[in-house]
């Protein structure tokens, strides 16, 4: 099933080990603890990007909105003489209909991987995102184009041509457990597991890697660069913990998945939030994530005003793997 849980077939057996399914993330925590009228906030992602300017949090910097079709042809004139940008749908998901261009080479634009492009080509990628292509549910929708994240050196080896990201599920402020996500050749340069990217657990004391798995299986080394994923670990820790646990104040919402990338030169960025997020972290762990969040729950009956280092401060103690 869940390869490390090959041993727990039966619902009550996962219950016991704390693995969370999909009618208990829903029913208990996201609809109690996410009002349905913030979605918007985190499901656009430029709205995402202006309450997080407002709050003082490091996102990646806003080249240029691009709302109708007939701005499609203005896209040249938006970025100027860059030769670096990331393009994406405000509300995408997934990775979908994320184009990177990190280079030019005389009329032509260049992928991470080298390959060519035209403006054509992007201009034609434009118009499917607003026609809803990428889009949750196909709805309309908007074209962000970012300045380039370049990832820390540290990470040299981990990602297959995409940006290393971490993800951080968030209960009532509480970082409750992460994982780092590093994209590969099967899944397209895009930090998404279910397309075949790397998830590797992360120690929440101490940002050490703790597993690695690639569908759902164990893995040892990056399948692509052959780095030791063992010996991975985020650095600027509590940093990224605590720019994570801020997102609660941020959003108003109590159970958020946090995707954080870390700039050589800006430090950890917010990418974005997701008010539905995966399960697959526990596999990524071989931990549940109920027995954490049932603890949030009982310390917050005793105590429920903490500021975010201390929250940061009480999951790292308490959720951690390794001691410093």
């Amino acid at each position: 099933m869940f390869g490390f849980l090959k041993n727990y077939t039966s619902p009550f057996k996962l219950a016991k080990i704390g693995i969370m399914g999909m009618n208990v993330r829903n029913c208990r925590y996201i609809s109690p603890y996410n009002p349905r009228e913030l979605y918007p906030l985190v499901d656009d992602k430029l709205q995402t990007k202006r309450i997080a300017m407002k709050y003082g949090v490091t996102v990646p910097v806003l080249i240029g909105c691009i709302r109708h079709q007939h701005e499609v042809g203005g896209f040249t004139s938006l970025i100027g003489d860059r030769t670096e940008f990331c393009i994406k749908p405000a509300q995408g998901s997934g990775g979908k209909g994320i184009l990177v261009v990190a280079g030019r080479s005389g009329d032509h634009f260049l992928k991470p991987n080298r390959q060519k492009i035209t403006v054509h080509d992007i201009e034609r990628h434009i118009s499917n995102i607003l026609a809803g292509l990428f889009s949750l549910g196909g709805k309309l929708d908007k074209v962000l184009i970012e300045e380039l994240i370049h990832f820390d050196n540290v990470f040299d080896g981990y990602s297959f041509e995409g940006v290393p990201d971490s993800r951080v599920i968030v209960f009532r402020g509480f970082p409750v457990m992460s994982m780092m996500r590093l994209s590969t050749a099967r899944s397209d340069g895009k930090a998404n597991l279910h397309q075949g990217a790397v998830g590797v657990g992360l120690c929440l004391n101490t940002g050490r890697a703790v597993r690695a798995v690639q569908f759902n299986t164990p893995v040892y080394v990056h399948p692509d660069t052959g780095s030791d994923l063992s010996k991975l670990q985020v650095p600027h820790w509590e940093r990224v913990l605590t720019l994570a646990s801020s997102c609660y104040e941020m959003s108003g919402l109590g159970y958020i998945g946090t995707d954080i990338v870390l700039d050589r030169d800006k430090g950890p960025m917010l990418l974005e939030l997701n008010a539905r997020p995966g399960l697959a972290i526990q596999i990524a762990n071989a931990a549940g994530l109920l027995p954490r969040l049932r603890q949030i729950e009982k310390l917050l009956k005793d105590d429920p005003r903490m500021t975010v280092e201390e929250r940061v401060a009480y999951s790292r103690k308490h959720f951690g793997v390794y001691q410093e």
